[in-house]
């Protein structure tokens, strides 16, 4: 366990963004945690695959349709110019998406990996062991939360879009908020793994990662890096849950309320 106290700001937030490699090192350390991540994995190589393709098929399709290719070398240009537009609307897409989808299929393999991560830092059992039962019961529950967490992230990056439209500083002010939530957005929907375990409120789960604010960002800002790298994104969600439950081994809910 380290004191709150004895984290400064810079070194609180290199200490959050740390986090996340910290959890390839115990992947290395404890090879028996890939098991759980393996059928996720797997999992989200499908659907990551399964976007591209469609995604590039539909693009071609419509480009071949509404923008066919000339021997003229305005529209040979045009073409190419349109393709290359279609291939980046496809990352974009790809990257929510996979992201997305990715979560919310592996929302209960996620909690179990939290689960055994703690047992494997405490030395100790979680508090249910593991039981195939217990696994199917609660992945039903898993992924309803998963859908609300995604619903509401949604709509407000919907609603924050919509400051643009005010005169002068709406674009200024969307630029700051915007990533400002994502942000908040990632730290709560990873924490939550390990939180929700331990049976907090959402309440008391905002309250605990503002107890902790240059920490949480840092942690946040190390995720957000991991999804923006390509093929990274492949593992970024175990290694994000990983990185949570090992924070909340050294910050635990007892210095939030001291």
């Amino acid at each position: 366990m380290i004191s709150h106290a004895a984290v400064r700001p810079v070194a609180g937030f290199f200490r959050g963004f740390s986090y996340p490699l910290r959890a390839v090192k115990l992947f290395r350390r404890k090879p028996g945690l890939l098991k759980y991540l393996a059928i996720p994995f797997f999992i989200n190589l499908f659907v990551f695959t399964a976007t591209v393709y469609f995604g590039l098929d539909l693009f071609q399709g419509m480009l071949e349709t509404y923008a066919p290719s000339t021997e003229v070398w305005y529209g040979v240009l045009l073409y190419y110019l349109a393709w290359m537009v279609a291939s980046l609307l496809t990352a974009v897409i790809v990257f929510f998406s996979f992201t997305i989808i990715g979560n919310l299929i592996a929302s209960p393999f996620n909690e179990l990996l939290s689960e055994r991560t703690e047992a494997l830092m405490t030395g100790s059992l979680a508090d249910k062991p593991f039981s195939l039962r217990r696994f199917w019961r609660e992945s039903g529950y898993a992924v309803i939360v998963e859908i609300k967490k995604l619903v509401v992230f949604v709509v407000c990056m919907v609603l924050l879009f919509g400051i643009n439209f005010i005169p002068g500083i709406g674009s200024l002010i969307y630029a700051v908020l915007a990533p400002a939530f994502t942000l908040f957005f990632l730290t709560v929907e990873y924490m939550a793994f390990v939180l929700m375990r331990k049976q907090l409120s959402f309440s008391e789960q905002r309250r605990y990662i503002f107890k902790h604010p240059i920490l949480m960002f840092g942690y946040a800002c190390g995720v957000f890096c991991m999804l923006a790298i390509p093929f990274v994104q492949f593992f970024c969600i175990p290694l994000a849950v990983v990185g949570a439950t090992l924070l909340w081994c050294d910050f635990p809910r007892v210095t939030a309320t001291n």
